[in-house]
């Protein structure tokens, strides 16, 4: 398949916080005809996110802050998700138990892989490496919240599943990511759909 597409020309628009560049490219069609495309693409690098679970209370960590992009479309831009960060060049668990570390103020343990996905594939390079884990108060390390100097303000959010798994039902939970770690968690757990 990838002799179908010819890369012809790549313009660097950006090299800011991320990296984005207009690729122009040859894409021949299925009937043999041949487009030429331009397209606008974003590269930030590859991340990790995990949603930890406490068994005994019931209860899941999530995350709250502040997303320009969802600000931008019609909500208030305070965003409720699993924890995630950037691999850094670090292995995806690695990066996981590091991002629970450091904004939830957690160490967190049985990391067990659900999905590796692009979730925007048409425009972002982002792979995303989906993580459960399990935490429980004895684990705690820190305060959490991120890092200041990163521009990160991040509250944490202890809640029952059961609340998240309705919050998740009633829109209260739009984050693409944190939607597919609850059904994970779900099955994981034998649970019904709501």
């Amino acid at each position: 398949m990838t002799d179908r597409v010819k890369i012809e020309k790549i313009e660097p628009l950006s090299r800011h916080w991320a990296k984005l560049d207009r690729y122009i490219i040859s894409y021949t069609r299925r009937d043999g005809s041949v487009d030429r495309l331009v397209r606008e693409v974003h590269d930030h690098g590859h991340g990790a996110c995990v949603l930890p679970y406490d068994r005994r209370r019931g209860t899941v960590l999530l995350v709250r802050q502040f997303r320009l992009p969802a600000y931008l479309n019609d909500t208030d831009g305070f965003i409720i998700e699993v924890c995630a960060g950037l691999l850094d060049g670090d292995d995806p668990a690695v990066c996981a138990k590091r991002e629970a570390e450091e904004e939830l103020g957690f160490r967190l343990s049985h990391l067990r892989q659900m999905a590796s996905t692009f979730m925007t594939p048409g425009a972002v390079t982002e792979r995303l490496t989906m993580f459960l884990a399990d935490y429980d108060h004895a684990a705690r390390i820190g305060a959490g919240g991120g890092h200041a100097h990163e521009g990160e303000d991040i509250e944490i959010l202890e809640l029952p599943f059961a609340e998240v798994r309705k919050m998740m039902k009633d829109g209260l939970i739009i984050d693409a990511k944190t939607v597919m770690l609850i059904m994970f968690l779900e099955r994981e757990l034998g649970l019904p759909p709501l």
